[in-house]
This record gives C-alpha cells, sequence and structure tokens, in this order.
C-alpha cells in the first residue's frame, strides 16, 4: 500500500511540474484520472499535505500548490523502480505529442537542451551542422538566468512522425557507431531504452565517449546514434516521410536497412526493419570533445520547427553507405552468464574461482592507493563487495588490483541449483534517509556493465567528508522466493569468507526502491569497484575494468 501511495505523490509531482504554475486540488484530480489514479479532490488535498510537509510542495494561499525545488530533486531521484519504467514512458509520450506538418514546415517538435557557458564553443557546434551529423539544420538559441542554451531537434521526433501516420516506430537502443572512411560500420556499445532511469544517449554523452571530431577531420571516429524498428509493411510509406522530412531540413538516417536484416550490427527480427539515425545531441558531444563545459538534457521539451533558426546544413550527410558485414552486437549479460557458470568457488571449503574486476595503474602509485582503499574499507566496509584484493603485473610498467565482482554470488548460488540473475546496476545515494537507487540500468539490453557508464560520468562520489551525501556503485539480483531459506544458508556462509551484502529482501519486497518480480527476492550488493573509484577521485590515475576475468580465490588477501 505505501508504494501505491508513493506513486500518486509522484504524479502530483509530475503534474506539478509539468504546468509549473499554482494548481488546485480539482485540477489535478482530473489529471491523475487520465493517468489511471482514482483519486477525488479530497484524497489530493491529503496527499499534498503530505508533500508539504516534506517540503516537496508549497500552498500558495487558497489557490493550490506548487512545486518546490526540493520537490523536483526528488522527482529526478526519488521512486527509482517508477523511473525506469517513466524514462520509456516519457519518450512515447513525447512522441505522441509532436504536431509537426511536413507540408509546412510548423508544429511542434521534441528539443534537447543544452546549456552553453562558452560562446565561442558555438564554432564547433555549427562545424558539426555544415557536415550533416545531425538531426536537423534547425536550432534555437536561448538564454535564461544568465545562462546561455541551445535547442537541437531530437531524433525521436521522427519516431513522432512515423507514429502520427500510422507507423509503429519502437525505439530500442541509443548507443555509438564506428565510422571508418566515412562509414558507419557497427554499434559498440548499447543500452535498450526499456528498463533504464538514464536515456541511452544521456549515458554515453560524456567526453571521451565520442570523437565526431575525427569523423569530420579524418572519416574516422565514433558516432553517437540511436535506433529503432518498424514493420515492414511500411517500408515505402517510411522512406516517403524520411524523404518529405529532408525536404523540410530533417534527416540524420545512418541506414534503413532490408526485412529481417540486421542493422549495424543489431539484430532485427523478422518481418520488422531497423532504422538507425544519428543522435541529436551530435553537436553538442563535438563541443565537449573540443573542451567545452556543457550539461545536455534529452529530449526534454517541446519546440515549434518555425521558431526556430537555420542554419548551414548538409542535408546528405558525410556518412556514405556501405554493405561490409558488422560485427554482431553482443550483450553484457550473455558474458555475464559465461562467466558464472564458470565460478567454481565451494562455499563450504572457500577454494575455487571467482569473478573479478581488474583496474591497473602505475606501479609508482600502487602504495598510495592501497592507503586509499585500505582507509576506506576501515571507515565503510559495506561499501566494499568483499574484504580481499590482488595484485597483477601489468604492461607498460602497470599493475592491477583485482577486486571480487559481484556477480561472483550469482554464480555460487547457480551451482548450487538456485537461479540467481544480476538485474540492475545502479547508483546507491547513502545520506541522512533510507539509502535508495537515484540510477538503475538494466543488465538486459546494454553491451557495457552499466557501473563502467556511471565512473566515466563521474556520477559516483565515495566517503564524503560527513559521509551522509555518498553515492556509491551496487547491483540488484533476484532468486526465485522458493530458494530463498537455501540461498540465506549460503550467503551466511560466503560472509564468513568475507563476501559482503547491503540488503536482501523478503519475498516480493523492494530492495532500496529496486522493484523486484513477483515470487522472487532480491539482494543488493556493493560494487566491486567502488575502492577503484575512490581512489580514482583521489586523483589517481586509473583504467577501470569491470567484469574482468576469472581467478583462483586463493590468490586474494585481506585489506
Amino acid at each position: 500500500m505505501k508504494q501505491e501511495t508513493d506513486l500518486k505523490m509522484m504524479e502530483i509531482l509530475r503534474i506539478l511540474d509539468s504546468e509549473d504554475k499554482v494548481l488546485g486540488a480539482k485540477h489535478i484530480s482530473n489529471e491523475l484520472r487520465k493517468r489511471g489514479y482514482s483519486l477525488g479532490e479530497r484524497a489530493v488535498r491529503y496527499h499534498m499535505r503530505i508533500l508539504d510537509e516534506k517540503g516537496f510542495t508549497e500552498k500558495i494561499g487558497h489557490k493550490g500548490r506548487i512545486i518546490t525545488q526540493e520537490g523536483k530533486n526528488e522527482l529526478n531521484n526519488g521512486l527509482i523502480f517508477d523511473q525506469v519504467d517513466f524514462a520509456y514512458s516519457r519518450f512515447q509520450e513525447k512522441m505522441y505529442n509532436i504536431s509537426l506538418d511536413l507540408s509546412k514546415a510548423t508544429g511542434l517538435v521534441i528539443a534537447n537542451v543544452s546549456s552553453i557557458n562558452q560562446s565561442d564553443s558555438k564554432d564547433t557546434i555549427e562545424s558539426v551542422f555544415e557536415h550533416g551529423l545531425a538531426v536537423s539544420k534547425n536550432v534555437m538559441y536561448t538564454k535564461a538566468d544568465d545562462i546561455d542554451y541551445i535547442k537541437t531537434v531530437c531524433g525521436t521526433t521522427i519516431d513522432g512522425v512515423f507514429q502520427k501516420n500510422g507507423i509503429i516506430s519502437r525505439p530500442s537502443y541509443g548507443g555509438l557507431v564506428k565510422v571508418e572512411d566515412n562509414t558507419p560500420l557497427e554499434f559498440i556499445e548499447q543500452i535498450a531504452y526499456e528498463k533504464t532511469s538514464i536515456t541511452p544517449l544521456e549515458a554515453f554523452s560524456g567526453k571521451g565517449n565520442t570523437s565526431i571530431l575525427d569523423v569530420i577531420s579524418s572519416g574516422d571516429g565514433i558516432i553517437p546514434a540511436n535506433f529503432r524498428t518498424i514493420p515492414m509493411t511500411k517500408e515505402n510509406q517510411a522512406k516517403e516521410l524520411l524523404a518529405r522530412l529532408k525536404k523540410i531540413g530533417i534527416g540524420g538516417l545512418i541506414k534503413m536497412g532490408k526485412p529481417g536484416e540486421s542493422v549495424l550490427g543489431i539484430n532485427v527480427p523478422e518481418g520488422m526493419i531497423g532504422v538507425a539515425i544519428i543522435g541529436g545531441i551530435t553537436p553538442v558531444c563535438a563541443a565537449q570533445e573540443d573542451g567545452y563545459d556543457l550539461n545536455i538534457k534529452l529530449a526534454d521539451e517541446f519546440v515549434n520547427y518555425e521558431s526556430m533558426t537555420s542554419i548551414d546544413y548538409n542535408t546528405n550527410p558525410i556518412l556514405s553507405d556501405s554493405n561490409k558485414k558488422a560485427n554482431k552486437v553482443s550483450f553484457v549479460l550473455e558474458e555475464i552468464f559465461n562467466l558464472m557458470s564458470q565460478v567454481t568457488f565451494d562455499h563450504n571449503t572457500f577454494e575455487g574461482e571467482i569473478i573479478t574486476n581488474i583496474s591497473y595503474i602505475d606501479k609508482e602509485n600502487l602504495d598510495e592507493s592501497l592507503e586509499i582503499i585500505n582507509n576506506l574499507y576501515k571507515q565503510y566496509p559495506h561499501y566494499f563487495m568483499g574484504d580481499k584484493y590482488a595484485l597483477l603485473d601489468g604492461k607498460d610498467g602497470k599493475v592491477g588490483i583485482a577486486t571480487i565482482c559481484s556477480l561472483t554470488v550469482d554464480g555460487i548460488l547457480t551451482n548450487n541449483g538456485i537461479v540467481s540473475i544480476p538485474i540492475y546496476s545502479g547508483l546507491l545515494e547513502i545520506d541522512n534517509r533510507q539509502p535508495r537507487f537515484i540510477e538503475l540500468i538494466s543488465y538486459t539490453g546494454s553491451s557495457v556493465d552499466p557501473h563502467e557508464i556511471f565512473i566515466k560520468k563521474d556520477m559516483c562520489n565515495i566517503a564524503t567528508i560527513d559521509g551522509d551525501n555518498d553515492r556509491v556503485l551496487a547491483s540488484v539480483h533476484s532468486v526465485p522466493y522458493v530458494a530463498r531459506d537455501d540461498a540465506l544458508d549460503i550467503f551466511d556462509s560466503i560472509n564468513t569468507a568475507g563476501f559482503n551484502f547491503l540488503d536482501i529482501g523478503k519475498p516480493n519486497q523492494y530492495i532500496y526502491n529496486s522493484k523486484i518480480d513477483m515470487y522472487h527476492f532480491g539482494y543488493a550488493t556493493a560494487g566491486g569497484l567502488n575502492p577503484i573509484v575512490k581512489v580514482k577521485e583521489a586523483g589517481v590515475g586509473v583504467d577501470v575494468k569491470s567484469i574482468e576475468k576469472i581467478m583462483d580465490f586463493k590468490y586474494f588477501e585481506t585489506f
């Protein structure tokens, strides 16, 4: 019942945030009804009093309530089990609400909004448009609170146009595409749009992920892109719509496959056609590569297309098509299952092989790094998956630090006839309230360990001075509830060997706001890379590698 109440209050916050004005109970009750919640005005007022007490809303006389900044923060971070579903639903909502008239080039399109802290970054951004590496020729420059912003057309606008014209368009993945000799070859990283709280292209928008400027200068590099499928019966109509979009300055098509044909390495079901489109954030990602500081928000708002400014844009991008066979895209869960199958650790003898993360540092930084890790363990042992580490010789004056990967536990349970599946990788916020996940990415549909994404984007905050605003890596695993007693016995045993657990739930119980399937129970473990992240945060150069290899437990020593 509590989760249902929390969902209603979260939806009230969404309504207040979306309209950004004082709203009364009657209006909110009507909006809730549209969204599937049957709450009368009296019940709405009851829920809003609770939100007032929490500081998430503020009563404005007899007119109603507004959302506070703290409420906006809660909307972004709270109820993560709701956010992973809402992120995809938000795209569907945006697609439905576009109103672009292709004959007049007017109406609402979906826009990405990015802050521009340095005005000369516009030169880099507009050079990308000149080479056609964008969704549209139209942009909008705005200013608010002394901050400059650029709004670019989001590729989801094309999905919306398809949808408005009766073509089922299903956004599936967002990720990075490798380009050689101006030819897009294959997706090298991708995340599924479903079951994630962070939009896929946002996950890959950080500096160091793309090399768009290299594509422009040499024809080789990496660009952001997204992928969707449409029914093969709509192929001709889709091509006609893409041609009409191109005439009004909206393009970005990378590749459209044939029915059932894989596109850039991604498999396509029989009867469907894969369509890859360049990411609408490509121009601003190029500015990030050039050293400019930008804050990117994907599919953030609607903009009237006719109010946008046209800049030099090549509707025929420098990218060319190729029939070269792409390498099949692999997903991290496939790798995980194979590694789990190689775990031989015996929970009775504490002998056997486990899954490890191995990160490399310069040998001259080893003593400093181990001191950082040891100090962290003394203060925050629960931030560690286990109390052990191992050292390995690396190349070129490097040394590897191996830590226990939480997937080892799944492997141990599997060896004992218990199905244990890692379902989410996340960012756990630990403050003066109950710990909760503020970001979650499903292992299903991801080609990369999500923890590496959080690390690359500097989203962690390990062992702060006051210790009440930490963000640590953690993962959620699911086990059938009928096996709970046997699993608990194994957990008790391996805990003696130094394996740690953040939480072990009861059947159908949420784990730090993460939803567990019916007839299952969940358990949460700290990320094995947390100590390595702390070393990185201390300014030590480190090459982070997760889910790296199988090692014998006997080579590990205690912190």
